[in-house]
């Protein structure tokens, strides 16, 4: 297998068939070895920083069903909740207090948080904090309303492609869903000049090794500047909610290959990695990640955005821990930094 992960560190590239080699044949050697390839990789790139990013949950509300979303439509059991302008805004301002300089604000398609809403938001952001990187996450969009949103002054992007394979897609959402049409919104959002994120989830059901190679292709094709990899975790009023979770060490194999494949992009240690496991987000770091986000929001509200089961929110997750998220990341050698962290293209 150390052929495959040091010609992937010299190359940037494997073919199909290299790839499903390491994939199926990866032992607990090869994933020592290929995390250190890609710690090593992300040292040279970024030294021992990593970035903070302040996580805003603007809405729990969705127009969406996806079959393994705990925020989906179809939920009837959740508490649902949206934050209003004045309350993004307190976010911002205790965020950029305790030093963070990127926003992230993430929600469900929610259709009362309408275009407009979002577009003043941001020039609000934009206005109070010109220093700041404002990251959004909120669904598939118009390219006009992410075109609007560019021009208020967001930066970046987040939207998950989730699987490339068009009949895996169909497997994680509604009829009404498509995979072609969130393919084009990626389009759309790097022609448009965002800084763009997608990724996958690993492990989710019906998940397969030859999806993962459709899903490695298309990200190094697509040259993200994001790339965010967590595992698949069940929630329990969903479809899913009997399948088991995503592996931490396929996880981490994966965070991996695309450290060796995109040295530069920012790649965060989810919450999802450190839901999954007590040192989930220390070990994500030390495959490669270089981007923690931890959360701002109100926290009366934060246990209301449950996407999977025990979603971390509190301690090192939360923005109030940043101590505790500082003690972890100096006992690994690393440490919190406050720069924006804007993506740099590979030298």
């Amino acid at each position: 297998m150390k052929q495959w992960i040091d010609k992937l560190r010299q190359e940037r590239t494997l073919r199909p068939e290299e790839l499903r080699q390491l994939l199926t044949g990866c032992d607990a050697e090869t994933l020592r070895y290929i995390n250190k390839q890609a710690q090593e990789v992300a040292l040279r790139h970024f030294g021992n920083k990593i970035y903070i990013r302040g996580l805003i949950e603007v809405s729990n509300c969705c127009r969406n069903n996806c079959y393994y979303c705990g925020i989906r439509k179809g939920n009837p059991n959740i508490e649902r909740y949206r934050l209003s302008q004045e309350s993004i805004l307190d976010c911002c301002r205790q965020g950029y207090e305790s030093g963070f300089r990127t926003f992230v604000l993430q929600g469900g398609e929610d259709t009362a948080l309408t275009d407009e809403r979002i577009e003043m938001t941001v020039a609000r952001i934009r206005q109070d904090y010109p220093d700041c990187a404002i990251t959004l996450s909120l669904g598939e969009k118009s390219r006009e309303v992410y075109e609007r949103f560019f021009r208020a002054g967001a930066n970046r992007y987040l939207l998950r492609h989730e699987t490339y394979n068009e009949s895996h897609y169909r497997q994680l959402h509604p009829a009404e869903m498509s995979g072609k049409q969130r393919l084009q919104c990626l389009a759309d959002l790097k022609d448009i000049g965002y800084q763009t994120g997608t990724g996958i989830m690993v492990g989710s059901p019906g998940q397969t090794v030859e999806h993962i190679i459709e899903d490695i292709r298309f990200i190094e094709k697509l040259r993200p500047e994001m790339i965010g990899i967590g595992p698949f975790l069940p929630h329990h009023d969903t479809p899913f909610a009997q399948y088991p979770s995503g592996t931490v060490e396929r996880t981490l194999l994966l965070l991996s290959i695309f450290r060796l494949m995109h040295p530069s992009a920012l790649i965060p240690a989810t919450t999802a990695l450190a839901t999954l496991a007590p040192d989930g987000r220390e070990r994500g770091i030390l495959a490669g990640a270089n981007v923690v986000m931890p959360n701002l929001s109100p926290r009366e509200e934060r246990k209301k955005y449950e996407l999977y089961n025990d979603k971390a929110s509190l301690g090192a997750e939360s923005a109030e821990g940043l101590d505790a998220l500082q003690k972890q990341l100096n006992a690994i050698g690393y440490e919190i930094s406050t720069e924006r962290g804007d993506f740099k293209c590979n030298p």
